[in-house]
């Protein structure tokens, strides 16, 4: 059985940063696309980061120039640092990875930007 666990979130003040981390574990092979989404209280689910096997990155407007994702695939790993945090960050970050035609969804871990 395949699971994703997030890890990172918490409460930060506005302008400051947080590493998330979201590690697959079980049998999951072949990773394809990793990335983040968010889901802010009262809205719906929204794409914000996101990396190919390849490395390609790409972000959603609202996050370009802040965050930063990566991943290790040697640890089934991926990453998403968060800068110059601001309060319309805050939400419920959840990671999804893909492989052979299943995705895959951590639970979520919430990050909280308020002074």
């Amino acid at each position: 059985q395949v699971q994703l666990v997030e890890s990172g979130g918490g409460l930060v003040q506005p302008g400051g940063s947080l590493r998330l981390s979201c590690g697959a574990s079980g049998s999951i092979f072949r990773i394809g696309a990793m990335g983040w989404f968010r889901q802010a209280p009262g809205k719906e689910r929204e794409w914000v980061a996101g990396i190919a096997s390849g490395g390609s990155r790409s972000y959603a407007d609202s996050v370009k120039g802040r965050f930063a994702i990566s991943r290790d695939n040697a640890k089934n790993t991926v990453y998403l640092q968060m800068n110059n945090l601001r309060p319309e960050d805050t939400a419920v970050y959840y990671c999804k990875m893909s492989s052979e035609g299943i995705d895959y969804w951590g639970k979520g871990t919430l990050v909280t930007v308020s002074s």
